[in-house]
């Protein structure tokens, strides 16, 4: 059934299938995880048995998105094995290690700590579960450090030097390759976008228990911190998309031409459009709107200054402007409506009705998911302005594929559809249903089972008991009886 489809395309949508699937479960886990730090944090600090509800609360939604994050994580190692084997091949040398980073820190860090932060606060100090909670908010960010590391070498690549057999190996400094050009903007953007997707559904989910009862004290309380984040972390994202907007204007000017809509080369000042079909056939922007110089203005901080378009790039090295068009839009779109919720929040807090103010609680509900549509935006963005390049400039998808027919590709694809709906459609949906009940005094967070641990081998122990207690002498008891009977 898959033999009229093209193999090279086949992966690229499995690649983004699986990794969007992916993305949003870190999106939501780095950004969580150093949530619930804070708010054992606040515990500890005030006593406040309020803040240990939310705690424990929002540990259960942790536990299954990080578990779901994981399980999705596994798969893009084995399609770079299938799929890109070419791409591995080549590239393995650089990107292997910092991978392998990843793992040695982050991941173990994680593993590492995550049952004592799930399962150990009766069984642990205070002060050691926070210890515990805080190493895996650090875990999180490791490894989004390693993987945006590798991420962003593959669209600034540096520090490298190719071998006798083609291969790209590391060259006298590995800091030049892991702090890469754009390495440090999309670290900062990406991070504050998982924070910000995170205070987002936290938001949504405190709207939505206002909305049904203006009194809950833990639905005013999360819904205030996640307003606070929106107040004041968004202007920061936005002040940092703008950064990177000019990083990726220095070193990979296309995709900035194809954000923009720029066709044409602007020698006196470029605007911004706000709406238009790009037309590739034509080179033009159909039916465009668009505020003159503005786009010069905010790529170069000057109204006149000159903008490079299109058509100074060869067609064959220009990306498919009309995914990467909208897709800004859509994030940039997401990002201002974030900070409007975000400014009307702070004028309710200071108007003293952030809780009476219905309409609000509506926007927040509506809202809750914007995290996740933006940083996906954000992520097609990116990947795709930066074809036809798999590695900017050195090495083209089309030559990184593995030599495979179309048939065997669409058939992992095939069941990648299924598989990933079936069980993360059972997992996204568990966890809204936790969120459904509200958080209430004595949350009982993450559950063990009663009989503790399955044992795979041996006999499972009985209780110890007190040999005097009624149960030992019940037992006793038992024993005894087939002597009588006989």
């Amino acid at each position: 059934m898959f033999d009229q489809f093209d193999a090279l395309l086949l992966a690229r949508i499995q690649f983004a299938f699986t990794v969007s699937f992916h993305f949003i479960f870190p999106a939501f886990s780095i950004g969580l995880a150093s949530y619930l730090a804070v708010l054992e944090g606040l515990w500890l600090k005030t006593g406040k048995p309020l803040y240990l509800d939310l705690f424990k609360y929002w540990l259960k939604i942790f536990a299954i998105a990080f578990a779901m994050g994981v399980v999705s994580g596994i798969v893009m190692s084995y399609q770079f094995g299938t799929n890109w084997s070419v791409f591995s091949d080549v590239a393995g040398p650089v990107i292997g290690p910092l991978m392998a980073y990843e793992v040695l820190t982050a991941f173990f860090l994680e593993a590492g700590f995550l049952g004592v932060m799930l399962f150990g606060m009766e069984r642990v100090g205070r002060k050691l579960h926070f210890a515990a909670t805080l190493m895996v908010a650090v875990g999180t960010f490791i490894s989004a450090f390693w993987i945006l590391s590798v991420n962003s070498w593959m669209h600034t690549p540096t520090g490298y030097e190719i071998g006798a057999n083609g291969q790209y190996l590391p060259g006298d400094s590995w800091l030049a390759i892991i702090f890469n050009p754009s390495f440090p903007y999309r670290l900062v953007h990406t991070v504050l976008a998982a924070y910000i997707t995170t205070a987002f559904v936290v938001g949504g989910v405190g709207a939505w228990h206002l909305l049904k009862d203006r009194t809950n004290a833990h639905a005013r309380k999360m819904f205030s911190m996640a307003m606070w984040m929106a107040a004041l972390v968004v202007p920061v994202q936005i002040f940092a998309g703008d950064l990177h907007g000019l990083n990726t204007l220095e070193h990979q000017p296309q995709k900035v031409m194809a954000m923009e809509g720029h066709y044409e080369s602007h020698p006196d000042g470029a605007p911004l459009y706000i709406f238009g079909i790009p037309n590739d056939e034509e080179q033009r922007l159909d039916y465009a709107i668009g505020i003159p110089k503005v786009s010069s203005l905010i790529l170069k901080h000057d109204l006149d200054a000159p903008l490079a378009g299109l058509d100074t790039i060869p067609d064959d090295e220009q990306p498919p402007v009309a995914v990467v068009f909208w897709s800004f839009r859509v994030m940039v779109g997401l990002g201002f409506a974030m900070l409007g919720v975000g400014l009307w929040s702070l004028l309710a807090r200071w108007r003293g009705r952030l809780y009476d103010w219905p309409w609000l609680h509506k926007a927040a509900l509506v809202m809750a998911p914007s995290g996740f549509v933006a940083v996906i935006a954000g992520w097609i963005t990116t990947e795709v302005g930066r074809q036809p390049y798999v590695i900017y400039n050195l090495m083209r998808t089309a030559d990184a594929a593995s030599p495979l027919d179309a048939p065997a590709v669409g058939a992992s694809l095939l069941a990648f559809v299924i598989v990933y709906f079936a069980v993360f459609g059972a997992g996204v949906w568990y966890i809204l249903h936790l969120m459904h009940k509200p958080p209430h005094p004595g949350e009982y967070g993450v559950k063990r089972g009663d009989k503790g641990p399955i044992r795979t081998a041996g006999i499972t122990p009985g209780p110890t008991q007190d040999p005097t207690d009624e149960s030992r002498r019940n037992l006793s008891r038992d024993k005894r009886e087939p002597e009588t009977l006989s």
